[in-house]
């Protein structure tokens, strides 16, 4: 009774939430709903209700398909070098911004490098593409300052992994540095004033105060980004893809895309997206427990 009340005397306050309640209903849970066809050999002629049951035959088709497990390693290497390089750079360009004193200077900065978060994909791969084309500005460069010849960027398969992890880079971590700068707005300057009594020079002092003020939020980001190891993006990669670097470059949300809109065949696509999903749960899961046990406190 006291729960009625409660929600009666703050409704307005819940009413607020109802625009973004059915939203996640609409557009999140009803076309889960769908997943059903993963478990059929669908067909749009005859619907969900008509189309023929097989069970988890299209789930051990992905691991005998030799395509389906070169895309998983692809998308498992690119994730991994997301996570090596691209998840640290907002780390470290906190701690740089944490540093400048001049707060003119620091706000200036910090609005250059959130600027490439709001910009489309599509117009990050139109910059890189007139940067890194053969006659680019990029091999105009070497050509001028190393003699060099001018090298296909867009077309090389050795090059895509690497480009990826940098347009990541340049279009996301400022971005990042939000969180982490919000964190350490909340450290006591008492503290940097006791470390400076005590002789520790700037580097001691983010050792020992600057990161471990931000070390829960690492943890918390770092879990979430574990449960998106197998979603490395499907517009950056569509947008990349060409026929000479399909084969290391096609990831998982591309072949999906490929089987399912290409190619028609509905079922496997869907088993294969929830098959990643799940991947991704039990990674967070468990990625979660782990730093429970290490004393943080993770995100549920």
């Amino acid at each position: 009774m006291v729960q009625l009340r409660r929600l009666w005397k703050e409704k307005y306050l819940y009413l607020l939430l109802l625009p973004g309640l059915i939203y996640f209903i609409v557009y999140r849970y009803v076309p889960m709903l769908g997943n059903v066809i993963a478990f059929q050999d669908f067909s749009p002629f005859q619907g969900f209700l008509h189309s023929d049951w097989v069970g988890m035959k299209h789930f051990v088709k992905i691991f005998e398909d030799k395509e389906v497990i070169r895309v998983i390693w692809n998308t498992l290497y690119l994730s991994f070098l997301q996570i090596l390089f691209a998840f640290p750079a907002s780390v470290v360009l906190s701690l740089l911004l944490n540093e400048v004193r001049n707060g003119k200077f620091k706000r200036i900065v910090q609005s250059i490098v959130y600027l490439p978060h709001f910009l489309s994909w599509v117009v990050v791969i139109g910059i890189a593409t007139v940067f890194l084309k053969t006659n680019g500005v990029v091999n105009q460069l070497l050509h001028s300052v190393f003699g060099m010849e001018p090298i296909a960027f867009m077309q090389e398969p050795g090059w895509f992994m690497p480009l990826i992890v940098l347009e990541v880079i340049w279009k996301e971590t400022g971005w990042g540095t939000i969180i982490f700068l919000a964190a350490l707005a909340g450290v006591s300057p008492a503290l940097y004033e006791a470390a400076i009594v005590d002789g520790a020079n700037r580097w001691r002092q983010i050792w020992h105060i600057t990161l471990p003020a931000i070390r829960s939020t690492i943890v918390i980001l770092l879990i979430l980004r574990l449960g998106s190891v197998l979603d490395v993006g499907f517009e950056q990669i569509f947008l990349m893809l060409n026929p000479l670097n399909k084969e290391i470059g096609n990831v998982l949300d591309t072949f999906v895309y490929f089987k399912g809109i290409e190619q028609s065949d509905f079922s496997f696509a869907t088993a294969v997206g929830l098959f990643k999903s799940f991947v991704g749960l039990v990674l967070i899961v468990g990625a979660n427990r782990l730093a429970k046990r290490f004393g943080e406190e993770g995100v549920y």
